[in-house]
């Protein structure tokens, strides 16, 4: 393979309104009809736990999760507000900018189904140019599978607290990704929320002079991977867009990790995210296409010690800022 070096003249803006973080970190599973809401969910997914006995997940009581969640974030518990944990679509926000309304309905689903805790699917976009109008749909999945964890169970003996205690922070973490994609959609800052505010500082954070090295490095390391990863027909455009749009999702992840961490008191750290993220980013770039599965792996270990040197640096500056998040 021909090796290319990331261009030097054309840097990686992680703040380009352009790029869909959304489109990297999930996928549309194609499953949900874009009928008129409410729209009911198929029921053929699994509602098995590994090691545990069937038991109705109708014991939580919804208004204690929203309540749950009303104290780390109101602006999230009013996005919630109108939305039953059934599956069915719901209104949550609609503005209007020009001649144009936008609209964003979201759904939520609690079952069981294997090892993943949550799921935020990526959301549908309508248009009817006859009545001007653009919707959104998302929806959230959350699978509290980990019900019987040792340390939850030591921390809480009733069970229906368990249970609501850990659809609450899946739900959180999930809804983390929903309002960030609700303040880069909707037009004019109708999403700017307490959540998209903090992310965006952040993300700005991130690309400051001051980690401008550790960004370089990252950026360097995607490069490469996304490299790693292309048919051999990808623009370098192309490839420069993927770069970024894979740099933003790890910098949504960190954003929701750590958001989680300190609401829920839940561990949560940069060698952690790092290591579980960068392998998720090199899958997303493409995988070992164009190298050997060894060349791949040594890169994204490269990938993983730049990445938590940056996840430090942002977490200093944002110390340094008096907004910390630890």
């Amino acid at each position: 393979m021909k090796k290319k070096t990331m261009p030097v003249d054309k840097k990686v803006n992680g703040l380009d309104g352009n790029s869909n973080l959304w489109s990297y970190r999930f996928q549309d599973l194609n499953i949900f009809s874009p009928a008129s809401t409410p729209v009911s969910l198929p029921t053929s997914l699994p509602a098995s736990i590994p090691n545990a006995p069937y038991f109705d997940l109708r014991i939580y009581r919804e208004p204690m999760i929203k309540s749950l969640i009303k104290i780390q974030s109101k602006d999230m518990y009013r996005l919630l507000g109108k939305v039953h944990f059934d599956g069915n679509y719901y209104r949550v926000k609609c503005v209007s900018s020009g001649e144009w309304e936008y609209c964003w309905y979201l759904a939520v689903r609690i079952q069981f189904f294997g090892k993943m805790l949550g799921m935020a699917l990526y959301p549908k976009r309508l248009v009817s140019q006859k009545e001007k109008r653009i919707v959104y749909r998302s929806m959230i999945l959350v699978n509290p599978y980990q019900l019987w964890d040792e340390a939850l169970v030591k921390r809480f003996w009733n069970l229906q607290e368990r249970v609501e205690f850990l659809i609450a922070r899946i739900l959180f973490h999930e809804c983390i990704h929903v309002m960030i994609s609700l303040g880069n959609i909707l037009p004019s800052g109708s999403g700017n929320t307490d959540i998209y505010l903090e992310f965006k500082k952040m993300l700005e954070i991130s690309v400051s002079k001051k980690l401008s090295h550790e960004l370089h490095n990252v950026q360097f390391r995607l490069w490469n991977l996304v490299l790693f990863g292309s048919s051999g027909s990808e623009s370098e455009k192309k490839m420069l867009e993927r770069v970024q749009e894979i740099y933003e999702f790890l910098i949504n992840e960190k954003y929701a990790n750590q958001k989680t961490g300190k609401a829920f008191h839940s561990s949560s750290n940069n060698i952690k995210i790092a290591r579980k993220y960068a392998w998720m980013a090199a899958v997303k770039a493409g995988g070992d296409k164009q190298v050997s599965k060894r060349i791949w792996q040594v890169e994204v270990r490269r990938l993983r010690i730049v990445l938590r040197e940056l996840f430090d640096g942002i977490d200093t500056e944002l110390n340094n800022m008096g907004l910390a998040m630890n």
